[in-house]
């Protein structure tokens, strides 16, 4: 319940976010001076107050989207959480040993073309046979 209130004032701050960053003035003035500039008489705020305005509220909003991000995440509900972490609940066994306990090694096929000289078994010569 609590995480899907946060979740939907997050993604009202992002509109919002969204919003102010693109009336934010650019090379050429953005949107910010043309709503500036369209405003009449002395009452209204000029283009640099309409600047800091949105430049102070990009921070707020941003800061207040950082700030519920942190808050969803111990908000989200586990139902009932186990104590364990998903390794330790998969099912592996596992074993503890010593240090002076050697892991076992695996089998070796015993083969008649091997070498006992540490050679590769295709380079060496097979015996010969004779019809």
């Amino acid at each position: 319940m609590l995480y899907g209130i946060i979740l939907g004032v997050i993604v009202l701050v992002c509109v919002l976010l969204i919003i102010v960053v693109l009336l934010q003035p650019g090379q050429k003035q953005g949107l910010s001076g043309g709503l500036a500039a369209g405003m009449t008489g002395g009452g209204g705020m000029g283009a640099r107050r309409t600047a800091d305005l949105l430049s102070k509220s990009t921070t707020v909003l941003a800061s207040v989207f950082l700030a519920l991000c942190v808050l969803a995440n111990f908000a989200i509900d586990r139902g009932g959480a186990p104590t364990q972490s998903a390794v330790q609940s998969s099912g592996v066994p596992v074993t503890q040993s010593t240090g002076s306990q050697a892991l076992p090694m695996p089998a070796q096929e015993n083969s008649s073309a091997s070498t006992t000289d540490g050679g590769d078994a295709e380079t060496s010569t097979p015996p010969s046979q004779e019809n």
